[in-house]
């Protein structure tokens, strides 16, 4: 069977699970031997339904294929056995005996004749080896767990457990993309035709006007592809892949995943499978380093032929084969006191009723709050202060349309309907129930602004949305005048208005899918619409619940529907819709009998929903339909309360009773609330002494933490654009309360580290001569260090649990293990005829640590991480990459700098080039990614920085790194980039300097410059939390700074790592790289080959103390750039 047809089998079955024919699937299954469904194959065993379990195993394999094989049948079979002697049915156990068992007499006579002596036992736990065997339910389950090692090790089922990773209803996709081509191919095309079968291809009748905006029979498509934009069918049919753009749904769907550890089998015997250690952690594999223990990608992946893509699910070290079967129901496990902000930390008055909130996307304790008079505020929610109050007022009276003039001076009473942040923070906007739209920007702190006033609608403005259409920012407006408009965000000018519903205009819903942008809308009448930025009209009309008030919002990943809404009669509903059929999908159960207002919901974390409702809110895990929980705030709450999340889900803004506003968090949003308490925060008097921090001009987010200047962001689950390219999350790093104020009665002293005996230092070893480190990177997962060597070759270093190290995680007081595949290859570079110790290395690993994409001058690599296996190579030279950065929402997106001083944004799975960035005149020598302003900051060997708009690649600024009067630079120094963890500031490291920019106005906002006659800084990195920065410099010194300020707090001598033999020979740190989730362990990569990793000592638990406060505040970073050394900060050399 070819492959393709292969793959077509795929799509049926992936429709048939769909379409809920669980019997057909698993025949399917079996029939084609192509998918092992280990899941069905669990349920099957567990239920004991034997002859169904050998019949399903035999479309795999056989009894004498292999000698896992035969094990797998025989633990059956004599479970089995073992079964119908419990139950003293001694005919039943003679069946199976001689129909089953006899067949492995062959293999091992001794060991039947024992089975066979068992019949005479009364009970057959007088056997020694079986004298633990307990009931039924318990001894399959111990079982299940060998038969999957069993199934996972045997070679006939490789590439047979994984279920190939496709959009939701694939096959349906695939038909509407025909149905669109057929559509085009009409010579008379009718809007919106009627599709009514699929035996025939579709034509339209007779002539009837105006070309189609919308073909085919999915409710909502894409725009018509142009003309000959389909590609010839080739060979195999209309299921070749093909590059070429065509018209897609929008309403797809990424699936689930579930996961099986990879484990070797050993031989058949009459004793229960000896797995103790397995029931205990049945979830982890052996640490034996001589199996090789296959990915899902390592062999299929790796043979496919480009395009190709790269998938997040499958995690190092943890060998596991990911399951992809979108319809099975592997719900994640659940733990609701964790997750869910419940916890009441704060209580803001806000002096009249919120309306509306909404949390700033970036600087996640900055809360805007719209109310009933048309007040708007801006909270900064962890100092509890008020930094902005405005009361409602008309910019420019003159401007406005006379029925607004006429019903403001008949009554002057306005309610803010919608205040919302824009994507980067940089605006918001403001809906009235009068006329009128006022967009204001936003400049850090206090510093609000007035931007546009738009007299947008007749009567109310219902709500009010940004988008990105064209690449440019937009504002969308509904009204009450049945009409939805689209606003340039810059000029006010309008671009786009929709008209079709026939009832004011309630919600929109601005989202994009495959490159494809539309709206939905919402309407009084319960009517719910979709508009693509074209001005043909609607492409969807519904019916919502409730047909009432009805607003909508997508899951954060933008994968999942949902709609809430209230009927006339106050019956309120939460609905998740198919987007692939335009239906609901499923109901949310638990709402009060009657409303007494119209509900409000939110989602967060791609996981919960919740909804103002009965006094209280509510919650349900996305799903299930039955409630999960309520909680009412300690009382106080309205009977419909206004409610949002921050963007992390660690903080939910409740309105309450009394004009006041409830903020919950969570253990996440408690720590980052306690940034703003007291610098002596003691843990044990959590309630006591809380101060306001210092605010300025420069952001909120630079004054969110009193310690450390820059937001701790701790719990925030937010991406960190790494020096060596790759993208954190953030999830588990270490808590760290705010650093100790200093008591300024003693007099501070720098930390001295002379000594081995003062700090814990751990050189990895290594079995090869390695000329020096070029690049250095922790895995995301804590538990490994990869090095990219000058001569090409990568070296991964492992740690494993055991009694000395519980957690499995680096640490320098336990060796690693230098690990290597069982097949003994290494992960090589290509070289091409560059001398590699004289190219540029960079590399850059995926953020589940699946991958690693890496170059060292010749053509760039793609490695499995699992199996060192190289899956492709593409780019040859010239010009060479000079580093590489993963985009933080998409595997298949890098960002690539060249030596050419481009950069080149680079698309895996089409191979193919987006787009190509000029700005630079020399190598690009750093990269980094935000995800929260969209946007790529660059630097390059000319000293220059860039701040490039990530959605439509534009360069938005660039500046020239401030170089300190009287210094040159070499010409071909590195200056690095990485993000702060408030994704808003990044750390820029040259020989000369280290400095923290904010992004938006790549503003210097502190610097610190080393003396001229000192060493150069070789590198630099921010630790995992960003409160503090390594650096490490050419004489082997590594200082630590408080990020905060720039301030030396800690310096460790070469001698405290470094053996006098080495110390004495210019050996010197080349990189240093940061624990993901430690913040105060790091790795030092040496110009001799060698990896250090370095830790405090337990007793002291950090690097020093931080310095005395510049001006009484540790936490203020200044609104102009301070440029140059000042005293203390500087380290005596």
């Amino acid at each position: 069977m070819s492959s393709l047809s292969r793959e077509l089998v795929f799509l049926i079955l992936q429709f048939l699970d769909e379409e809920k024919f669980k019997e057909t699937v698993h025949k399917l299954e079996q029939e084609s031997g192509f998918f092992f469904n280990m899941k069905y194959f669990e349920d099957e065993v567990h239920s004991g339904n034997w002859d169904e379990v050998e019949k399903y195993l035999s479309g795999f394999t056989k009894v004498d294929d292999n000698r896992y094989s035969m094990k797998i049948f025989f633990e059956i079979r004599k479970q089995k056995y073992l079964e119908a002697l419990d139950k003293h049915d001694l005919s039943k156990a003679v069946e199976i005996l001689v129909k089953d068992l006899k067949v492995f007499a062959t293999f091992n006579e001794e060991l039947f004749k024992e089975i066979t002596q068992l019949l005479t036992l009364e009970n057959f736990r007088e056997n020694e080896q079986l004298s633990k065997y307990g009931d039924t339910k318990s001894a399959r389950a111990i079982m299940l767990v060998e038969l999957k090692k069993l199934i996972e090790a045997n070679p006939l089922f490789r590439d047979k457990l994984q279920f190939p990773h496709l959009k939701n209803s694939r096959l349906r996709t695939l038909i509407n993309q025909s149905l669109n081509w057929q559509h085009q191919l009409c010579k008379n095309p009718r809007p919106n035709p009627d599709i009514k079968t699929l035996f025939v291809d579709h034509t339209c009748g007779q002539p009837n006007g105006a070309r189609a905006p919308s073909p085919a029979n999915n409710p909502l498509l894409g725009s018509l592809p142009k003309a000959g934009g389909f590609p010839p069918l080739g060979a195999h049919g209309p299921f070749q892949p093909t590059p070429t753009p065509v018209s897609t749904p929008l309403w797809m769907s990424n699936p689930s995943t579930v996961t099986h550890p990879a484990i070797s089998g050993g031989p058949i015997g009459l004793g229960a499978p000896s797995i103790s250690a397995a029931l205990k952690h049945p979830r982890t594999p052996p640490t034996n380093p001589s199996v090789d223990f296959p990915s899902g990608d390592s062999e299929h992946v790796g043979k496919r032929a480009r395009p190709m893509g790269i998938t997040d699910e499958v995690n190092l070290p943890v060998n596991v084969l990911p399951v992809t079967f979108p319809g099975h129901a592997h719900s994640q496990a659940f733990n609701a006191p964790d997750d869910l902000p419940k916890t009441l930390i704060r209580n803001l008055s806000q002096g009249s009723s919120p309306m509306s909130m909404d949390f700033h996307p970036a600087q996640q304790t900055l809360l805007l709050v719209g109310t009933n008079v048309g007040d708007i505020g801006l909270w900064e929610v962890g100092s509890k202060e008020k930094l902005v109050s405005r009361n409602f007022k008309v910019w420019d009276l003159g401007a406005c349309t006379m029925p607004l003039q006429a019903a403001l001076v008949k009554d002057p009473g306005v309610s803010v309907n919608r205040i919302i942040w824009s994507p980067d923070g940089s605006l918001f906007g403001v809906a009235y129930s009068r006329h009128i739209v006022q967009i204001y920007s936003y400049h850090g702190g206090d510093d609000v602004r007035q931007h546009l006033e738009i007299d947008a609608h007749v009567g109310g403005v219902n709500d009010l949305a940004f988008s990105h259409p064209n690449k440019q920012l937009c504002v969308i407006t509904c009204g009450d005048d049945k009409t939805i408009k689209v606003w340039d965000a810059t000029n006010g000018a309008k671009q786009y208005t929709f008209e079709g519903h026939e009832a004011p205009v309630y919600s929109v819903c601005p989202h994009y899918k495959e490159n494809i942008q539309f709206i939905f809308s919402t309407a009084l009448d319960g009517k719910i619409k979709a508009w693509l930025y074209d001005n043909l009209g609607s492409r969807v009309d519904y019916d919502a619940p409730g047909r009432w008030c009805t607003t909508m919002a997508y899951s954060a990943d933008g994968t999942r529907l949902f709609s809430c809404g209230t009927s006339k009669d106050g019956e309120s509903y939460i609905v998740e819709w198919n987007e692939s059929e335009g239906a609901v999908k499923r109901t949310y159960q638990g709402f009060r009998k009657r409303s007494l207002g119209v509900v409000q919901f939110d989602t967060t974390k791609n996981r919960f929903l919740a909804a103002g409702d009965d006094f209280s809110i509510k919650f349900w895990d996305m799903d299930n339909i039955q409630l999960l929980t309520n909680i009412d705030a300690e009382g106080g709450l309205p009977a419909s309360p206004r409610i949002r999340f921050n963007k992390d889900g660690t903080l939910l803004a409740v309105s309450a009773n009394e004009n006041s506003i409830k903020i919950l968090a969570n253990t996440d949003g408690i720590r980052l609330l306690r940034t703003f308490e007291n610098l002596s925060y003691d843990a044990s008097r959590a309630s006591e002494s809380v101060t306001k921090p210092a605010m300025n001009s420069i952001s909120a987010a630079a004054a969110a933490a009193t310690s450390a200047g820059l937001a701790e962001r701790g719990g925030s689950v937010v991406a960190i654009a790494g020096m060596n390219g790759d993208a954190r999350n953030m999830g588990d790093v270490k808590p760290r309360l705010a650093e100790e104020t200093n008591d300024k009665s003693k007099i501070w002293k720098l930390t001295e580290i002379n000594e081995m005996s003062q700090c814990r230092s751990l050189r990895l070893s290594e079995t090869m001569r390695i000329t020096k480190i070029s690049r250095l990177i922790y895995t995301n997962s804590g538990n490994a260090i990869l090095a990219l060597a000058s001569n090409a070759i990568h070296l991964l270093w492992k740690w494993q649990r055991s009694d000395r190290n519980s957690s499995g995680k680096a640490t320098a007081s336990v060796a690693p293990q230098l690990w290597q595949p069982s097949s003994g290859i290494l992960m090589t570079n290509d070289i091409a005829d560059t001398n590699p110790e004289e190219a540029v290395p960079c590399f850059a690993l995926s953020k589940n640590d699946s991958y690693v994409m890496s170059a060292s001058g010749g053509k760039i690599s793609l490695f499995n991480m699992m199996t060192f296996k190289t899956m492709t190579t593409f780019m040859p030279p010239p010009p060479a990459a000079t580093f590489l950065a993963f985009h933080p929402q998409d595997n298949n997106i890098i960002a690539i700098g060249m030596d050419d001083s481009t950069i080149q944004i680079y698309n895996v799975r089409v191979d193919e080039v987006k787009s190509k960035l000029k700005g630079h005149t020399k190598r690009i020598t750093g990269l980094a990614f935000s995800h929260a302003l969209n946007a790529l900051v660059s630097s390059g060997a000319d000293a220059q920085l860039c701040v490039w708009n990530s959605d439509g690649w534009e360069k938005q600024k660039s500046r020239i790194l401030q170089i300190p009067a009287g210094r040159t630079s070499t010409g071909q120094s590195d200056t690095r980039v990485q993000f702060h963890q408030d994704q808003t500031h990044f750390l820029v490291v040259h020989e000369t300097q280290l400095a923290i920019y904010e992004t938006t106005k790549l503003e210097c906002v502190k610097q610190w410059v080393q003396r001229e006659a000192a060493a150069p800084i070789s590198h630099a990195t921010f630790s995992c939390d960003s409160q503090l920065v390594y650096a490490s410099f050419l004489d082997a010194t590594v200082c630590v700074f408080s990020a905060a300020n720039l301030r030396l707090r800690c310096r460790i001598n070469p001698t405290s790592y470094l053996s006098a033999s080495v110390s004495n020979s210019n050996v010197h740190p080349l990189v240093i790289a940061a624990h993901p989730q430690d913040p105060n362990q790091f790795a030092l990569g040496l110009s001799d080959g060698g990896v250090h990793v370095l830790e405090p000592l337990e007793s002291e638990g950090k690097w020093g103390v931080p310095p005395p406060a510049e001006n009484g505040s540790a936490s203020s970073v200044p609104a102009t750039p301070s440029v140059g050394p000042s005293g203390s900060d500087q380290p005596q050399r």
